[in-house]
């Protein structure tokens, strides 16, 4: 099966690639993905000293987890566009191409 391509109307081709995959060893939280994207595909949670996820809230919480990271919240909400993974510092990402 080959991978779906969209003719744009420039006659230029674009596959899109949807999130596949966020490296948490690599991850620092930072957001800046979570802010380029609109589609509400990403959630930022802090990670506890046991490795647990715990919801990021108040400032005030921050004693709760040892560092902050991006997940996936909601992957069929993606477009294949990669702007998280083109503005992530840390290169985090991993895409894949949808199959016909």
């Amino acid at each position: 099966m080959s991978d779906i391509t969209i003719t744009m109307p420039d006659g230029r081709t674009w596959t899109p690639k949807f999130v596949k995959e966020i490296n948490k060893e690599k991850c620092i939280g930072c957001g800046r993905c979570f802010k380029v994207c609109g589609r509400d595909v990403l959630q930022l949670v802090g990670i506890d000293d046991e490795g647990q996820y715990v919801a990021v809230g108040d400032d005030e919480d921050d004693d709760e987890y040892e560092k902050k990271v991006m997940t996936i919240a909601n992957q069929m909400n993606c477009v294949g566009c990669e702007a998280c993974s083109k503005i992530c510092p840390k290169k985090c990402y991993t895409h894949e191409a949808m199959s016909e």
